[in-house]
């Protein structure tokens, strides 16, 4: 790279790095840990409806969509603190959805419980 080039790049680096929500701070780590429960949640869709949990995937989406909110009004604004918890707010209706769905289709189901 030529030196303009470089010196570019390394600022851009640099910037990312010594960012308020950058790589050395809780603000960038916490999201990346989190997208887990995404990754959970998504692995939950192999399961059948009637074997998740309502109080688990309600606590789901609701914090999910709470902490959107939070992740937008503290400061330094976290983006990815944000999309990571639409996502597991997300998921958690997502689940939710199933439920109910499956719930209204076998209601012979619902009694049994």
């Amino acid at each position: 790279m030529s030196g303009a080039a470089s010196a570019a790049a390394g600022s851009k680096f640099t910037a990312f790095m010594n960012h308020p929500a950058g790589p050395k701070t809780v603000f960038f780590w916490a999201p990346m840990m989190k997208w887990c429960l995404v990754a959970a949640g998504v692995k939950d869709l192999s399961r059948p409806p009637d074997k998740l949990s309502v109080s688990q995937n309600v606590a789901l989406a609701c914090t999910g969509f709470i902490w959107v909110r939070y992740s937008l009004v503290i400061t330094p604004i976290n983006y990815s603190l944000a999309a990571v918890n639409f996502f597991v707010g997300s998921t958690g209706l997502g689940q939710l959805a199933r439920i109910v769905n499956h719930r209204y289709k076998n209601p012979e189901a619902v009694k049994a419980d």
